[in-house]
């Protein structure tokens, strides 16, 4: 047993896999759900001051990033390459769009988009040759499909870990002196 963990440690990180990707982006709706779903409202509108986002505000930015981002990219990379640029993606449009939408309703429409937008990337049956294919992104210039793809991912991540700490940052005073283990809380990298 020792051995077979020791063999998985010295592997080399693969390359992007697509079906990796789907994995983890299968997931993301499931875990969301799993850890605000019945929550306290107090505590799942909480954010981290001014300018900052709950985990309510959270969903509805991946709400928005379903209909409008992933997907849609994906099919001007495969339809016009580098000859049409992205739409601008509006990192704030979940504070315009339903806000009057209760967070499990929202994790309903997140898991929802979610499913269609993976049956959509699985109906495209994507090739490595696919994945090295390029787009125009406004701000970036060049990217390739693989690149846009990976965010997704890391973009799903990222706000998974938003949401912890934002929802461990409301303890915080609470914690006494664990503070100083506690990353979520302190605010230390590690």
């Amino acid at each position: 047993m020792v051995t077979i963990a020791m063999t998985e440690l010295s592997r080399p990180r693969p390359s992007f896999a697509l079906a990796d990707a789907v994995a983890l982006l299968t997931r993301t709706p499931l875990t969301l759900d799993a850890l605000l779903r019945g929550l306290p409202t107090w505590w799942t509108s909480a954010n981290e001051g001014p300018q900052t986002w709950s985990a309510f505000d959270v969903v509805g930015h991946l709400i928005h990033g379903e209909d409008t981002d992933w997907i849609p990219r994906v099919k001007i990379i495969l339809e016009h390459g580098e000859g049409r640029t992205f739409e601008k993606f509006n990192r704030e449009a979940q504070f315009e769009a339903s806000q009057t939408a209760t967070l499990d309703a929202r994790l309903d429409q997140f898991a929802a988009l979610r499913r269609d937008n993976l049956r959509a990337l699985a109906d495209l049956r994507l090739s490595d040759a696919h994945l090295d294919r390029t787009g125009r992104h406004p701000a970036f210039g060049v990217v390739t499909m693989r690149q846009l793809l990976a965010t997704w991912v890391a973009h799903d991540l990222d706000h998974v870990m938003q949401i912890s700490r934002v929802l461990g940052r409301q303890y915080g005073d609470e914690v006494g002196p664990w503070r100083a283990y506690l990353r979520v809380v302190s605010g230390q990298q590690g």
